[in-house]
């Protein structure tokens, strides 16, 4: 919810603080900056401390780093809050993902990814109007709501049984899943690649959209409309990664994926605009339920914690979704909007031409074995 809160008031902190693109761009890298550092830490915990406790741990600092960023008023600090938000989110999503794969059926892995991303989505539904409300408000109340929020999960959390880790796996096992198995190469890829597809979308799509005249309020709806959709199809393609495997919905969303990014840059009106928007909201989407299925079989397979396996994708998230923030806002600055969406667009028909090529090395996992 809190990342996604950024996305309308991107403009407001351009005006006020005398960002560019690549400002904002900078604002928006941030928080996976921060994920991307602390993803091995992350999955050492996981695997050393147990899931709860690294749960705790990204809930406690959620709390600190959400009530910093309501208050900040510099570039800096702003940047520094952001920084220490994608840290709290690596051990966060590391330990939750990790405990709910841990606790799951392998036949129903896909289909509970699958819902929990949705949920994951469901709270980032609330971060455009959260950041609507805050550019109304001021981001002090606002956020400050969401560390009361973070405050009772940390509760709930406390008081949920988990297992502890009987033996810590030693760090080499995943330098040897990140070099030598395809699979995990394959899926870190293929989480890698949406990231820098929303990161570039973050900030040029609400940028673009305040060109054409909508305010915060519109340009959260937007992301409103999008996050809803993905929610409601995230479990549904999990159901459909169980059932027919992982590698042809990620096929399907490769091929969305490339249509889309060619789209986004030409419509001069923003209502045609904001419905591309929606649509690639739900192509890029459309990646993570199979794409983190697919590191999480691979994993399963090598015998590797869970734990270091989300881990790996929080390292292919982060670095895409700055990545894309940072070098698509610096690049639009200095050409055009097309540029960018242009270079993810061959990008997308590049990984599609690879992955017909890929085979997967066991059949679906179906509900029936």
């Amino acid at each position: 919810m809190f990342f996604a809160a950024l996305t309308p008031l991107l403009p407001h902190y351009v005006d006020e603080l005398g960002l560019g693109k690549a400002g904002a761009g900078v604002l928006q890298a941030m928080y996976p900056l921060g994920a991307l550092v602390a993803g091995i830490p992350s999955g050492i915990a996981a695997a050393r401390l147990g899931v709860k406790r690294t749960v705790l741990i990204g809930l406690s600092l959620l709390t600190l780093t959400t009530v910093a960023f309501g208050l900040a008023d510099s570039v800096w600090a702003l940047d520094l809050a952001r920084f220490l938000q994608g840290v709290s989110s690596a051990f966060s999503w590391t330990g939750a993902l990790a405990w709910l794969v841990a606790a799951a059926p392998a036949a129903r892995r896909g289909r509970l990814i699958g819902s929990a991303f949705g949920a994951a989505i469901v709270g980032a539904l609330f971060g455009p109007v959260l950041g609507a409300v805050a550019s109304f408000t001021g981001p002090g109340a606002a956020f400050g709501a969401v560390a009361g929020v973070a405050l009772v999960l940390a509760a709930v959390a406390a008081a949920t049984p988990a297992a502890v880790p009987t033996r810590a796996q030693p760090i080499r096992m995943l330098v040897d899943a990140i070099s030598r198995d395809r699979g995990i190469q394959t899926g870190v890829w293929l989480c890698l690649l949406p990231a820098l597809c929303f990161g570039t979308l973050s900030v040029l799509a609400p940028l673009r959209l305040s060109d054409l005249g909508w305010g915060a309020a519109a340009v959260g709806a937007t992301y409103l409309v999008s996050a809803g959709l993905e929610a409601a199809w995230a479990p549904v393609l999990g159901r459909l990664s169980d059932q027919h495997g992982r590698v042809r919905p990620l096929l399907a969303a490769l091929a969305g994926s490339a249509v889309v990014a060619i789209l986004l840059p030409w419509p001069q009106r923003a209502w045609v605009l904001a419905a591309v928007v929606v649509l690639a909201g739900f192509a890029f989407g459309s990646f993570w339920t199979p794409a983190m299925s697919l590191v999480t079989d691979a994993a399963e397979t090598r015998g590797l914690d869970y734990g270091y396996a989300f881990a790996l994708v929080n390292l292919a998230w982060a670095p895409g979704q700055a990545g894309g923030a940072a070098l698509g806002g610096a690049v639009a600055s200095v050409t055009s909007d097309a540029v960018p969406y242009l270079a993810l667009s061959i990008l997308c028909l590049l990984t599609f031409a690879a992955l017909s090529r890929y085979r997967e090395t066991a059949a679906p996992v179906t509900a029936d074995r």
